[in-house]
This record gives C-alpha cells, structure tokens and sequence, in this order.
C-alpha cells in the first residue's frame, strides 16, 4: 500500500496523559486490572455458551459473539495504552496507527451491528414464536453472525485505505490512541472522497441503532395487553438496551467531537469521554447478560458445580 507522507512522517506522536509518575503508576495498575476484568469475564461468558448444550440457542451465540468482539476491540487499545503510561514520550508508528484505528472502531461497528442482529432474533422469538426455530436455523444464524463482522470490517478497512492514501502535514494525535479521522486532519490534500464514505458509514449504523429502537417499540407496544409478555420483553431487552445507549451515545460523542468539538474543552474530561466505550461496554456487556439473563446465570452456576465436566 503506497504512503505518501509529507515531511516523511513515519510515526504520530499522540496527547499522552498529564500527571506525575506516581499516579501514571496509579493508571496502569487501574488499567491493567481493568484489562484483567475484561479478558476473565468475556472468556467466562463465551466458555459457559460453549461449554453448556442448553445454552446453544441463536441469542446466546450472538451473546457470544459481542463478546467475542470486546475482546477484539480490547485487544486494539489496552496493550499501547499501557505502555504509554510508562513511556515519556507517547508516539506509535505509521502502520501502528493505521492498525489500532482499525481494531477500534471496527470494533464500534461490529458492536451496533451484532446488538442489530440480537434485536432482530428477539422481535421472532417474541412476535413469532411458533415460527422462531423454522427461520433463525442454523444457516441463518450463520449469516447473520457473517453479516455482523464482514460488513464492519469491510466498511473500516475502505476508511483506512482512504486514509492512508492521504498526503500528510503534521504527525500530533490529540488523543489518548488513534482515529481515522484524527489521521485525515493532518492531510494536505483534499478529504472530500473520504468525508462521503465516512458520512455513509456513519449515516448506515445510525439506521442500525433507528432499526433496534424500531424493533424494541414493536415489541413494548405488542405486549402492552399481556403481563407475562411484558415482563418477558423487559428481561431478555434490558440487557440489550442498556448496551446500545451506551455504545451509541459515546460512539456518537466521540464522532462529533472528533469533528467539531472545541479545543476549550477540558482535556482530562474529553479523555475520559472518548475512552468511556472503550472501557465501559466490553465489562458492562457481560456483567449485564450474565447476571439479567437467569439461564446464562444458571448455567454458568451449574458449570463451576460440575467443573471436572465441563
């Protein structure tokens, strides 16, 4: 992939955090043990749906594959970010840039995409139930899983090759990591092929998000008469809704800001904002579905009983 980079730009140096020694040794070991959480809890959740044949149900694989995403999006951020906070100087290569940003907000995408698909498994299983093992089959659930990563990571990867096709005039990162589109404001040259696309990409997963509330005002009007389907929509899409307000109102933060946010904006709170989705979901996401959803709860249970058989 040809990179032309004014003033031979061959590493970006990004905004590192402003404190002493003594309290970046406070945030990495935070941090560490945040990473920690995120790897035991996710593992924990995606081995008790593999492990436990009453759990091979459609929702509780597409459980497992938002997990699977936080560790994928995790994996993108956490292992540069802890060696910034015992570095002086907080600089990434070329490539490294272009990688993280990838790994991140492909990330995002496939979060909103698989929360989509969760949404759409739930309007069957609650509006069709009769009908609910004849369409989500196993080849369907398939290509929906399919569909909730290739399509993120397709869309990102068409961003990072615009963008580093980009000739650049600067290398300072006003961030804790990388973004695309913190790459493509350095550039000299014209970004109007890569503002549509993005606004495309952007414009795609907000219908995403207008989808599920779609979905989920369907399912609250269509058990407004019966009690028992009330209570039945509430406890398997609290979960659900929970981790879509999160993920769309920081990704959402994060996007505009990045576009047109003001620099007098207090830096220590725009940090914590813009790593809000990056902490925040892949802990939250199992936390919520495993301790909500009883089956999940019951089963993970059952595993640590019958231990030497799992």
């Amino acid at each position: 992939m040809p990179i032309d980079v004014t003033y031979n730009t061959s590493v970006f140096i990004l905004s590192g955090i402003s404190a002493t020694w003594e309290n970046r040794y406070i945030f990495f070991c935070i941090s560490f043990l945040c990473y920690l959480l995120i790897i035991s809890v996710n593992l924990t959740l995606i081995f008790t749906v593999l492990l436990r044949k009453a759990l091979h149900e459609p929702m509780y694989i597409f459980l497992c594959s938002l997990c699977a995403n936080c560790l994928y999006g995790s994996t993108g951020f956490y292992p540069k970010f802890l060696s910034d906070l015992l570095s002086e100087l907080h600089v990434i290569s070329y490539a490294g840039c272009i990688i993280q940003a990838f790994f991140i907000y492909s990330s995002v995408l496939c979060d909103v995409s698989i929360l989509t698909v969760m949404a759409y498994d739930r309007l069957v299983a609650i509006c069709r139930p009769l009908e609910y093992h004849a369409v989500m089959t196993k080849r369907t659930v398939t290509k929906l899983i399919a569909f909730s990563w290739i399509a993120p990571l397709s869309s990102m990867g068409f961003l990072v090759v615009f963008s580093s096709a980009l000739t650049l005039c600067g290398s300072k990162i006003e961030k804790l990591y990388c973004e695309n589109w913190a790459i493509v404001k350095l550039s000299c040259s014209s970004t109007a092929t890569y503002n549509v696309f993005a606004y495309m990409v952007i414009f795609t997963y907000m219908g995403h998000a207008v989808f599920i509330i779609f979905t989920y005002t369907k399912l609250f009007n269509s058990s407004i008469k019966c009690i028992e389907d009330r209570r039945k929509v509430i406890h398997t899409c609290t979960p659900h809704l929970v981790s879509l307000i999160n993920v769309t109102v920081a990704f959402l933060f994060d996007t505009m800001y990045s576009r047109y946010g003001s620099r007098d904006f207090p830096q220590g709170l725009r940090h914590f904002l813009a790593l809000e989705f990056l902490v925040v979901p892949p802990l939250l996401n199992p936390l919520i579905y495993g301790l909500k959803l009883t089956k999940v709860r019951n089963e993970f249970l059952q595993c640590i009983k019958n231990n030497v058989n799992c």
